[in-house]
């Protein structure tokens, strides 16, 4: 259905690793539309794209559901890349390759994509308005969409990703459902320590699920969805107490709070030995969280990428808005006696309890 499209990208894919960058006479930058510069012409186009998704794919440039659903949508892309599987002689995957756009009709079928049709519906029309790759837009849009998240983080993101590519085997992302021990070996295999695993989960700071208990989508893992702040990391250690929905769905643990959702790997993860300090790390560590975030999402995004070949872009990306996070509390209704620490190496941190009643926390 696609075919014509993709050949068309393939060739563009190839001219905009042949543009020009801007010369001397403008401080090295070539000048696009609107007065907008960039260090390189074959990033202009990606300034329409980006007035393109901030008013019809993000709402105006919230921190809603189109974003929170653009930034899970990088990750299942990108981590369908295995060298193990290489090794034995087998095709690994192309990683952030698109193919989960290119191929949706195969890799939204697998049971670790439930759900992500949805918005790869929604923003394969704009790469094909925009004749930019499939691979580029998903980590173009994750990139501009986080940003738009109070305290966000500016992600780089580089251009030039082929259209030429191949479905990803099964098997490859990661689910809610899984052991440590089976998440921590294939983000190994993947090029990711544990400690990456962690930061690349600072992600649901921004994030709800739809699918895991499908009677109440839009339930946020933590209670404060919007911003990118580290409350995540201080709910998930809460003791739980309660199940949001109608009761425990494979992929799920009890939740500390009325209208919060817990994974189950995002508990054991918490909680484990080899990831539990890195975790405990960002609370109150608001810097250290979006730096460890951007670098790790940065890798991330080039996974079986000819990076030399790739056009760094990031001028692109939206500055985040200067907003100023409150502390992390923990929510009304709880104590420090309520919190599993799991860190050995560092105390948790003494944080107090945010005033009020009871926290309960509204679909996003």
């Amino acid at each position: 259905m696609f075919s014509k499209a993709l050949v068309t990208l393939a060739l563009l894919a190839a001219s905009v690793n042949a543009a020009p960058k801007g010369g001397p006479g403008n401080g090295g930058l070539t000048s696009c539309k609107h007065g907008r510069k960039s260090a390189n012409a074959a990033c202009c186009v990606w300034f329409d794209v980006l007035d393109d998704i901030q008013t019809n794919l993000f709402d105006g440039g919230e921190c809603g559901e189109e974003v929170h659903e653009s930034l899970r949508l990088t990750f299942h892309d990108a981590i369908g890349f295995s060298p193990a599987l290489f090794a034995k002689g087998q095709f690994g995957g192309n990683g952030a390759d698109g193919s989960i756009m290119h191929f949706a009709d195969i890799e939204t079928n697998f049971h670790a994509n439930n759900g992500i049709d949805e918005i790869v519906e929604a923003q394969r029309p704009f790469a094909i308005s925009h004749r930019v790759s499939f691979a580029d837009f998903i980590q173009f849009a994750g990139a501009v969409g986080v940003s738009n998240c109070a305290g966000g983080p500016r992600i780089p993101f580089l251009a030039g990703r082929s259209n030429v590519t191949q479905p990803s085997p099964d098997l490859l992302v990661p689910e809610p459902s899984d052991l440590t021990d089976k998440i921590l070996a294939r983000m190994g295999d993947a090029g990711f320590s544990p400690s990456e695993v962690v930061d690349l989960l600072i992600s649901h700071t921004v994030a709800a699920q739809d699918h895991v208990d499908p009677t109440i989508p839009g339930t946020p893992f933590d209670s404060t969805p919007s911003s990118f702040d580290s409350q995540f990391f201080v709910e998930t250690l809460l003791k739980g107490t309660l199940f949001p929905g109608n009761g425990s769905n494979v992929g799920e643990v009890m939740s500390p709070l009325a209208g919060e959702f817990r994974l189950f790997s995002d508990f054991e993860l918490a909680r484990d030995p080899r990831t539990a300090c890195e975790w405990q790390s960002f609370i109150g560590n608001h810097a250290s969280m979006v730096a460890k975030f951007e670098a790790v999402m940065a890798k991330m995004a080039v996974l079986g990428q000819p990076t030399r070949s790739l056009i760094d872009c990031s001028d692109v990306i939206p500055v985040p808005a200067n907003a100023a996070l409150p502390a992390p509390t923990l929510p009304a209704g709880k104590s420090l006696t309520d919190i599993e620490a799991a860190c050995s190496a560092t105390p948790f941190p003494a944080i107090s309890a945010a005033p009020g009643p009871a926290t309960s926390v509204a679909p996003v």
